[in-house]
């Protein structure tokens, strides 16, 4: 499927069969609303929300042939149907021999990181998203963030900010290659607005990783999304097919770590796959311990089954021009509106500046936090920070560790949104901009050790 021709709107490429009524709730309930969840947007009920863009992560709509597949599922426990149709897919789609599955993307990291990772060592990536991060400090690890220059400015439309340092990267192997066991690369990053990783890039890391002797790990819960942009902005990749692309991200990995509730369309689930035989035994072991046998991971048959289609669905180009080309009609909205946001637009959602929008906030009073705690209140839209109370605490001092950019995402769910809804957000957000002195800060008044961003409360500055 083409751009839609001039003159005409983008329509999406599929009907709805079913629908889940939603609703606006008044501002003086929305204001309760939001005071009982501690002022975060995580604590909020689902049922409060209106326009839900906290995550992409298992939000999607599955098809129709998803539902059928569900339907079909085989329950045994062990060498199910389910799990051989599983398998055929990620032959298929990710060209990896040997796969696990696991509940979620978090499972795999976990597994992974307890199988190869030891105290004291370091986990170089692009950049480390939470859930990764949070893992490699948990098993003792330094994680080290590696995207290029551009990738830590909001601002500038470089094609490809998730792109590798790679000349960094070589410098930290050449320096402390015994203590690195797995480079890892997250596609797309996440954690600086969805932004694609170039093959170019990926052959450049995969050379550097085979001249120290290294193992190359992708983090690819939004491998197709990646594909697509590299489809449309790479030199020398127009007109190649998503399969294809998608086929060489994969070949240039010795493994993936996969949450199956991103690209892959499903609602639970994850995947750990690899090539090694020997590696794929060790990991099995721990996936045994902790998520139930090899065969199912902790996932029931049906759920395998829906992940074998939606693997399938994922690399449809029809479905990926308008997935990512509603993002891009979302920041194109915001920008006309002077909202300053991460350029250019990624893949699965759209991320703001927060420090930007918001120059009176100053960075402790959390301006990001303050900005989806603002969107909640403007229209009910439920949003993500990814700063600096995503981002932690330093380790060694225990303050704040304060990233290069405080943003708010909108992460937009899979073939659950119509453009209408998005373009409430973006009059939302400009309504917001509209009256950004009087947004207030915030303070933290509880906070865990691990993750605090999802149990955290805050009050008003």
């Amino acid at each position: 499927m083409s751009d839609a021709p001039e003159g005409w709107p983008f329509a999406e490429p599929y009907k709805a069969k079913m629908i889940e009524p939603i609703r606006l709730l008044p501002a003086e309930d929305r204001e309760k609303a939001i005071r009982h969840a501690g002022f975060n947007p995580f604590l909020l009920q689902a049922q409060d929300v209106y326009i839900d863009l906290l995550t992409d992560s298992g939000t999607g709509a599955m098809s129709q042939d998803q539902w059928s597949a569900l339907m079909r599922g085989d329950e045994s426990y062990a060498g199910s149907l389910s799990f051989q149709e599983l398998g055929l897919a990620v032959t298929e789609i990710l060209g990896f021999p040997h796969l696990l599955p696991v509940h979620q993307g978090r499972a795999a990291e976990h597994i992974l990181f307890r199988t190869l990772v030891k105290p004291g060592q370091v986990v170089p990536n692009n950049m480390h998203f939470d859930t990764t991060k949070a893992h490699v400090l948990n098993v003792g690890a330094q994680p080290v963030d590696l995207v290029i220059d551009e990738g830590r400015r909001a601002e500038g439309d470089h094609p490809f900010k998730g792109n590798v340092d790679v000349a960094r990267l070589d410098d930290l192997l050449q320096r402390h290659g015994e203590e690195i066991p797995l480079v890892m690369v997250t596609v797309t990053s996440n954690q600086n607005g969805g932004q694609p990783v170039s093959l170019a890039n990926l052959r450049a890391v995969r050379q550097v990783c085979d001249r120290h002797g290294k193992l190359l790990f992708l983090d690819a819960a939004r491998f197709a999304e990646n594909a697509f942009l590299i489809q449309r902005r790479e030199p020398g990749q127009t007109g190649r097919t998503i399969p294809d692309i998608a086929l060489d991200i994969m070949s240039l990995a010795d493994g993936c770590t996969i949450s199956a509730k991103k690209d892959p369309l499903v609602n639970i689930g994850g995947l750990l796959v690899v090539r090694d035989r020997v590696l794929f035994e060790a990991l099995r072991t721990q996936t045994i311990l902790y998520e139930g046998y090899a065969t199912y991971g902790g996932l029931a048959g049906r759920d395998l089954a829906a992940l074998a289609q939606g693997l399938r669905e994922s690399v449809d180009e029809a479905y990926l021009t308008f997935r990512v080309g509603q993002v891009a009609r979302l920041h194109a909205a915001l920008r006309d509106a002077d909202v300053p946001v991460v350029s250019p637009a990624g893949g699965h959602g759209v991320y703001i500046d927060a420090a930007a929008l918001l120059p009176t906030v100053p960075r402790h009073a959390f301006p990001a936090w303050a900005l989806s705690v603002e969107l909640y209140r403007e229209r009910g839209i439920r949003a993500v920070e990814i700063g600096t109370v995503l981002a932690g605490r330093d380790a060694a001092t225990g303050e704040h560790d304060y990233p290069a950019m405080d943003l708010v995402r909108l992460a937009i769910p899979r073939r659950v949104y119509s453009d209408a809804h998005l373009a409430q957000v973006a009059e939302a957000t400009r309504r917001i901009a509209r009256r950004r002195e009087t947004v207030p800060g915030y303070r933290m008044v509880y906070e865990a050790p691990v993750l605090r961003h999802f149990t955290a409360r805050f009050e008003p500055v």
